[in-house]
């Protein structure tokens, strides 16, 4: 897929309306209405919200097409469940966005058995063999922000970081890239504490008061993802020991354009749901009235996202409504 530039993308996204949130829909009767499932990994989780509500908003395109909204809650087997019960209640697609690829694996397999196509999201699953993909390249969104901090995170400096769920491929990603762009090229750079958070804020919150206690020095907070990283910060807000704090995340959403627009994240990656929600739409029509038979595996671009640049992403969600 050719790159495009963070320029490029904001222009793109100004002609989205604002998204309106919902659990979920009923069926439509309407004669050759084509039924889609868009299978959510959590609605707790704040980007896995605005990737669902952008795909709900996005579906308005198409008249054809009639999404229900589906919520894994986190949870494979309740994830599992819901990919089963769409293979009895043969909807014309599945969009899934799984929670852990290796437990969804056997139950993706299913589907495409059953005959009906399927686009995994945010993040793919490797090593299926008949399933679109549409996602993003979670390496390279790790990467963009390690290579920053090669640059800022001082000398002999103590880190904590706080990752995503074990098993799921972005997570596992963006750490590999921290470790190979920054942890390796920087033996000096000590963790002082790293644990699992699972994408959730209250979860980062308890391992951050923790860390505070028992570390005396936090330099930084590498996150694997914007809504732990707010979680962090919202620990030490009223400390003036961490006004200094360097705090990494991904996604870009519109509370992690709001701290580092106050000077305290220090940058993310722009993951950007509204173009993850436009290209997973666009193919399932072409599949289910285009007659597309080729399968899909593409990536977003992922731009940094820094103090210098973050007006601009401020502007689409005020373009959106997401931002007053």
């Amino acid at each position: 897929m050719k790159k495009r530039s963070l320029v490029l993308v904001l222009v793109l996204l100004m002609v989205f309306s604002g998204v309106v949130f919902a659990n979920g829909s009923q069926e439509k009767s309407n004669s050759g209405v084509k039924r889609v499932a868009y299978i959510a990994r959590a609605q707790g989780d704040s980007f896995a919200a605005w990737l669902a509500n952008a795909i709900k908003d996005e579906a308005k395109n198409y008249p054809g097409i009639s999404v229900d909204l589906m919520d894994g809650q986190a949870n494979d087997d309740k994830e599992n469940t819901l990919i089963e019960n769409c293979i009895t209640n043969k909807y014309d697609l599945i969009i899934l966005q799984a929670n852990n690829g290796e437990a969804q694996t056997p139950y993706v397999k299913k589907v495409i058995e059953a005959g009906i196509p399927i686009i995994l999201t945010n993040p793919r699953i490797k090593g299926i063999v008949g399933a679109n993909s549409v996602d993003a390249d979670p390496y390279e969104q790790g990467a963009v922000n390690a290579r920053l901090g090669l640059t800022q995170i001082p000398q002999n400096a103590t880190v904590v970081v706080i990752n995503g769920p074990a098993g799921n491929m972005h997570s596992t990603a963006r750490r590999l890239a921290w470790k190979q762009e920054f942890f390796d090229k920087r033996p000096d750079v000590k963790i002082g504490g790293e644990q699992i958070a699972n994408w959730n804020k209250d979860e980062a919150m308890k391992y951050m008061e923790d860390w505070v206690q028992s570390i005396p020095k936090i330099d930084a907070v590498i996150s694997m993802n914007d809504n732990m990283a707010a979680g962090a910060l919202e620990v030490v807000k009223n400390n003036p020991k961490y006004n200094n704090l360097l705090v990494y995340g991904v996604d870009g959403t519109a509370e992690a354009a709001l701290l580092i627009q106050e000077g305290k994240m220090t940058s993310t990656s722009f993951q950007n749901a509204f173009e993850l929600a436009r290209l997973n739409m666009k193919l399932a029509n072409e599949i289910l009235y285009g007659g597309r038979t080729e399968l899909l595996d593409t990536d977003i671009d992922c731009p940094l996202i820094t103090k210098d640049n973050v007006q601009d992403l401020i502007a689409v969600y005020k373009k959106t409504g997401d931002l007053k």
